[in-house]
């Protein structure tokens, strides 16, 4: 299998014209209004340029949380929680920014049998995605 191919299959990305730095200027707003909680960032950028290895791009990455799904979800099937929290990157590549997260669609098929379960990470990922396109968009 192609890597495009297989990156379009587990990832959802959507590109943006604005640069990282205005996008992660925008981020906690954005979990703000979605009713998501910002746990962690990281300026990856810096931490491998601290160990010795600089980079030539702009790359950040958020952990972010909503707390109701992520209960249910360990309750329901601890094993998930190696792909917790939701994780946002943003990252410039050939001259566009990208904001990048795991396709959950995938993964909630495993879920697909409690319906209330499988809802509430369904209306997530696709608030997720709705403030990954508004982030991008610069709204």
């Amino acid at each position: 299998m192609r890597k495009e191919k297989m990156i379009e299959m587990v990832m959802h990305q959507t590109d943006s014209n604005l640069t990282a730095e205005q996008i992660a200027g925008q981020v906690e707003a954005a979990c703000n209004k979605y009713s998501l909680a910002l746990l962690q960032t990281y300026n990856y950028h810096e931490i491998v340029e601290t160990k010795g290895f600089p980079i030539q791009r702009k790359v950040f990455v958020y952990n972010i949380c909503q707390a109701k799904t992520a209960s249910m979800m360990l309750t329901s099937n601890p094993e998930f929680s190696t792909f917790m929290p939701c994780t946002l990157a943003v990252y410039e590549v050939n001259n566009k920014t990208v904001l990048s997260t795991m396709n959950m669609e995938i993964m909630l098929e495993a879920v697909k049998s409690n319906k209330e379960l499988y809802n509430q990470a369904s209306n997530l990922f696709k608030s997720f995605t709705q403030m990954m396109d508004e982030l991008a968009a610069g709204k």
